[in-house]
């Protein structure tokens, strides 16, 4: 991976990521690269600043042309706006007075940039356990009754991440994207205080049967399957373990034990805090006795009955290669593995060095809905 901060792996890796979102919608080149010459890589505080003050900026400019009644170049400014507000948002402590009034900024300027799509996603909440998961339906266009993916993403993401590549990918595909906020996640996390759980097939299964009941006029209810992303790919996996009718299984980056990425860590990691918040944990010793559950292992992987793919970075240095080689040789269902290699483009932590790569994941996944 190119390093904007030579050996300074995490800001580096955020500036990457930017970049790849560009292509979607989800930034400016000039605008990063902006931004990433006021980031002191030795200087969190700095990060946030950086991206908080190009987030408002652009916001303003979406305002402005809203205000004009120039929606397309509105819409296309919000979701910079969203992104590098998002962005901003997600490094900064719990305590710190700007981390909730960021994130709910970030996610109306979403709301409003979709507002004047040709295609209007739709914005769904799926009750659950006295509270609701929130989400978007991003639908292709002229496409009757497609088949759809339910996906969640990693760690504390937001739902409206996934609309930068992936919504748009499996789109052109003629596959529906039903991109959900579960717990520990987005507003079900920051809003609803649905912290995260190991037996997210709890949260997969709620998410499906709320969708065969109250989505078929817009998609096919018999032709879903599950997806997620990052830390996601153990809940993807663990939702199709305990749920067989999910008709296929996307791995985005596997987790065989989340509880083996952390066990070599400490409280002093940049994302030691906000595992803690997800798994309304008090301590880093709670939070890793608590990470003991979201494993693969002891016979969950062998349950897994669907195709499956697993698509893992050769290089990726937040969940390791191992993590999708242990996963490969557990299912025992119909399955693909493709590890990008180390030396190419796209062997980042899901691929955020090159989303050119993901291209034969959603093939496959495409041409498994559609079977």
């Amino acid at each position: 991976m190119w390093h904007y901060f030579p050996g300074q792996y995490m800001p580096s890796y955020q500036v990457n990521r930017a970049l790849t979102q560009a292509h979607y919608g989800g930034g400016e080149f000039a605008e990063i690269l902006e931004v990433a010459s006021e980031i002191d890589p030795l200087n969190r505080e700095s990060f946030n600043i950086a991206w908080l003050k190009m987030g408002n900026s652009v916001y303003d400019l979406g305002e402005n042309f809203e205000i004009n009644k120039s929606f397309i170049s509105a819409s296309r400014t919000y979701l910079r706006a969203f992104n590098y507000l998002r962005t901003a948002e997600f490094f900064m402590e719990l305590g710190d007075d700007r981390k909730l009034s960021t994130y709910l900024k970030a996610r109306e300027a979403f709301i409003r940039a979709i507002k004047y799509f040709k295609n209007k996603p739709l914005q769904v909440e799926v009750p659950f356990e006295g509270s609701f998961l929130p989400g978007y339906l991003f639908a292709p266009e002229g496409v009757e009754n497609p088949p759809m993916m339910i996906m969640f993403g990693g760690l504390d993401s937001l739902a409206e991440e996934l609309y930068f590549g992936i919504s748009q990918h499996l789109n052109e595909r003629g596959i529906a994207l039903l991109a959900m906020d579960g717990p520990g996640q987005g507003a079900s996390l920051r809003l609803n205080h649905i912290h995260s759980r190991y037996d997210y097939e709890v949260a997969g299964t709620a998410v499906l049967d709320w969708s065969i009941a109250n989505l078929k006029d817009h998609v096919d209810t018999t032709s879903i399957g599950i997806g997620a992303v990052s830390m996601g790919g153990y809940m993807a996996a663990r939702c199709a373990a305990f749920e067989p009718r999910f008709k296929v299984c996307m791995i985005f980056g596997a987790v065989w034990s989340y509880y083996q990425v952390w066990a070599g860590r400490t409280a002093k990691h940049p994302l030691a805090e906000i595992v803690m918040h997800i798994m309304d944990a008090a301590s880093f010793e709670e939070v890793l006795e608590k990470l003991k559950g979201y494993t693969l292992e002891n016979g969950i992987a062998e349950k897994i009955s669907m195709p499956t793919y697993i698509l893992h970075g050769g290089d990726d240095r937040q969940n390791f290669v191992e993590h999708a080689y242990n996963v490969d040789k557990a299912l025992t269902s119909e399955h693909v593995l493709e590890v990008i290699p180390k030396e190419e483009s796209g062997s980042q932590h899901c691929c955020v060095d090159d989303f050119t790569r993901t291209f034969n994941m959603y093939d496959w996944v495409a041409k498994k809905l559609k079977a």
